[in-house]
């Protein structure tokens, strides 16, 4: 019994003890809280300056007031004091915070439209108009020409998106990662722009203590050296040297890594090495993807940018949220042409005009366009300048091409002439480069790019209109400098103003003998024969990549045109033409098997041609009451052709398609797939369809820039074998349908089996499937009931006709009963 009365008061001793020891640590926590929340409120008052990091504090110190600052901070929010939270903690940041966001709000404060030489440059706040940013998608790509995916995007239904500002982007969502698609010129960076200046001034994600702006084309220069995060930080921002290593994980930190599309960094995610420390040595690649994988900086927020075809260089795994920069609305493009023209009248003259070309005015979806546009009309209306008012984007671009021959003459003195020798040396050199890097695929290029096309890196700033400069000395660097035309569409078009010179000059072509391929040089004997093989080359062309390069080559063939470029063209002989020829070539094409895409991009080198012929053709229908008045009508290929191109340039509404108001018939589908893509509805219902008209459909649904939500297939005899085409575009992760009727549909259970596997392989949009009037059978049921039970499957609502026995069946496999008998 001793030794228990021992142990028993040994406990006792401890649990006094104890005791005792937690009220003396009870009152000196109290105390040191205390302490430190009258330090707190000091610096939440508003005459009491922010904490000063000059104030010195051992490793204790510092991680006893971070401690109390977590949990001043958690209780504040809990109280819902949100904005007292942050307010504290901004006031509590290392002493370079206020210095780094004065710099980075004098840097991002001003932005130039296309030429970037001094006193060019505009507030951002007197130009700045809010873009059209969408919420969701994947990051699939998508490698159809990007004006292509503008005249898609222009027609797609609004109802179908959320809208998101680019501040709200990381607000009310636990996300670390958002990739932001766009095409070139759209206006991602100079939504990154307002979004890092609306931060510095302190209007927006003040939760946010330091935001880093970190371009590819400027990591990209430093591809070959090794550093720790600190240090390539250090080396970019220079405000920054006081931040300790400790400060990268206790601040909320923002990184953003703008045109990814243009990183020549490998990031390879699978091999490179992991890094977990701020402090590592390694290269800048190992850097970025542990930075967007989480190991390093896991807490840190990341914002990517990318032209679409780049999208999936990122693991989707590492990214939480897609958006995507759509450009101007309709209502926006007005606005910036009335910010961006002082004199209103004038500015509604051009809204006038733009507006009476539809091919132009869908370009203003692009802000970089608006701005070529509004640099051209401004000039011409302005100054009661002489000539036709451009019209196609021919005459748009080459007038924009003249206008900055004459800014750079003037600017620097010398002879505005275009024959002036110089400019005659200049822009081929500048239009062979487009030419080459296009075929390469590159929008940017540095110093020795330019000196293989014989262009002198020193005088190439004369023409920084179209030949943008970008020194990399933002950053405080010295790396050397990095080109870029201001658009792809110019790029685009100097190109094909290199193809066309070098035609006139050598009677030889410098286009692709193979797809692809920039290399050969063939001797043409006409005019014709060399737009001819354009016209060949570009249909061949899976993507559509030489589509803006033919509209702009076709448009140059034309006389007036020419007479603009009148200097530039020192033909060495008399190279006889007739638009006609060309242009019934063009029919020729749009009347054979061309794909529906391509025919209306032939539909766009017509309109370069000024020729309406087709269009016409079709206007007696649509004159009588519209497209409805297309009903019954009895076309030929080629004028449901230009149907389909009047519906894409019209400004009606496409939110739903019905073939029925135009021609139950395979071909009529076909020649109108563009605007079935178009479209959020598409009623097929009881046009005699078949199994043919299931794989136009499918292609249609496996487009990455398909509109279509809800497709009624119901009383068409598609049979089993349609289904599986069908069912193929289902499978597709660019498939988005919600709703799929296909009543009536001779459907047996092999077609159940083909519209199973699809739902299984893309199963996160469908929620609804009418399946009546068709004869699944019983393991059809069986297949159909599986789908249902799958927790990844997201169908909601399935419409069958099942015998008794096949509802035994699907009773005793499915926990749930969502039919409709």
């Amino acid at each position: 019994m001793f030794p228990d009365r021992v142990q028993k008061k040994t406990s006792d001793m401890t649990k006094r003890n104890l005791e005792s020891l937690f009220k003396e640590l009870e009152h000196k926590i109290i105390s040191l809280v205390k302490n430190h929340l009258k330090r707190f409120e000091k610096l939440l008052s508003l005459d009491y300056p922010a904490c000063s990091e000059g104030e010195m504090e051992d490793e204790e110190d510092q991680s006893v007031k971070e401690g109390a600052l977590m949990i001043t901070l958690h209780i504040l929010r809990n109280m819902n004091q949100t904005d007292l939270a942050d307010k504290l903690k901004t006031k509590l940041t290392p002493s370079c915070h206020q210095k780094f966001k004065s710099t980075l709000m004098q840097k991002f404060q001003k932005m130039n439209e296309g030429i970037s030489s001094p006193g060019t440059s505009v507030l951002l706040k007197d130009i700045y108009t809010e873009l059209y940013i969408t919420e969701g998608g994947n990051g699939e790509v998508n490698n159809e020409h990007e004006v292509r995916q503008i005249e898609t995007a222009s027609r797609r239904p609004a109802t179908q998106e959320t809208p998101i500002k680019c501040n709200d982007i990381f607000k009310d969502k636990p996300i670390r990662t958002v990739l932001t698609k766009g095409v070139a010129g759209i206006g991602k960076t100079v939504s990154v722009q307002k979004f890092i200046l609306d931060w510095a001034e302190g209007k927006t994600n003040q939760d946010v203590v330091f935001i880093f702006p970190l371009p590819f084309r400027e990591l990209n220069l430093l591809k070959k050296e090794k550093h720790s995060l600190v240090e390539l930080l250090n080396r970019f921002f220079t405000h920054i040297n006081g931040l300790r290593p400790r400060d990268y994980y206790h601040c909320k930190l923002l990184f953003i890594f703008d045109g990814l599309d243009e990183c020549q960094l490998p990031l390879d995610f699978q091999n490179n090495e992991s890094v977990f420390d701020v402090t590592q040595t390694t290269s800048v690649d190992v850097l970025l993807t542990n930075l967007i994988k989480g190991n390093l900086l896991p807490s840190a927020l990341l914002w990517i940018t990318t032209r679409p075809a780049a999208a999936n260089q990122i693991p989707p795994d590492c990214i939480n949220q897609i958006t995507e920069v759509r450009g101007f609305s309709d209502p926006q493009k007005e606005e910036y042409f009335r910010k961006r023209i002082s004199d209103q009248r004038l500015a509604e003259r051009i809204i006038t005009h733009m507006k009476s070309s539809r091919s132009l005015y869908i370009m203003c979806h692009i802000p970089v366009f608006c701005w070529i546009a509004a640099t051209v009309l401004e000039k011409m209306f302005g100054e009661a300048e002489s000539g036709e008012t451009p019209k196609t984007l021919t005459q748009m671009f080459t007038h924009f091409l003249i206008f900055q021959i004459k800014h750079s003459s003037q600017k620097y003195q010398r002879k505005s002439d275009i024959d002036h020798e110089w400019t005659r040396k200049m822009i081929p050199a500048l239009g062979k480069m487009a030419f080459q890097q296009l075929e390469k695929g590159n929008l940017i290029f540095y110093e020795e790019d330019l000196r293989e096309c014989g262009i002198d890196v020193r005088e190439v700033s004369v023409y920084s209109g179209v030949c943008t400069q970008i020194f990399r000395e933002q950053f405080g660097l010295h790396l050397g400098k990095v080109f870029s035309f201001v658009h792809l569409s110019v790029q685009e078009f100097l190109a094909a103003l290199y193809a066309f010179l070098y035609f006139i000059s050598n009677n030889a072509n410098v286009l692709p003998q193979a797809t692809g391929c920039f290399v050969f040089i063939k001797k043409s004997s006409t005019m014709f024969s060399f737009l001819k093989n354009a016209v060949d080359k570009a249909l061949k062309s899976k993507n559509g990549h030489l589509d803006l390069f033919l509209r702009f080559l076709v448009g140059l063939s034309l006389e007036s045109n020419q007479t603009l470029l009148q200097g530039l063209l020192t033909q060495t002989g008399n190279i006889p033409y007739s638009k006609e020829e060309i242009i019934n070539y063009i029919k020729e094409k749009i009347r054979g098997n061309a794909t529906p895409e391509k025919t209306i991009s032939l539909f766009h080198c017509l309109t370069e041609l000024n020729d309406q012929s087709l269009v016409q053709e079709v206007q007696t229908f649509l004159d009588k009451g519209g497209f409805r008045g297309l009903s019954g009508a009895e076309l030929s290929s080629s004028q449901w052709s230009a149907v389909a191109f009047v519906m894409l340039s019209s400004e009606e509404e496409l939110d739903e398609f019905d073939l029925r108001k135009y021609g139950r018939s395979a071909e009529c589908l076909l020649r109108l797939l563009p605007v079935v893509k178009a479209s959020r509805k598409v009623v097929l219902y009881n046009c005699q369809l078949t199994e043919k008209s299931c794989a136009f459909l499918s292609s249609a649904l496996s487009s990455n820039s398909s509109s279509v939500r809800e497709l009624d297939f119901s009383n068409n005899k598609l049979q089993d074998s349609g289904v599986k085409l069908l069912s193929a575009g289902l499978a597709n992760p660019n498939c988005k349908l919600e709703r799929l009727e296909l009543s009536d549909c001779s459907i047996t259970e092999e077609g159940c089996a083909a519209l199973v596997s699809a739902l299984k392989t893309n199963p996160s949009h469908l929620r609804e499937l009418n399946l009546n009037s068709n004869k699944p059978g019983e393991s059809g049921v069986k297949l159909l009931s599986s789908i249902l039970n799958d927790p990844h499957c997201k169908l909601e609502k399935l419409q069958s006709e099942f015998t008794c026995s096949s509802i035994l069946i699907f009773c005793s496999i499915s926990s749930t009963l969502p039919l409709n008998f």
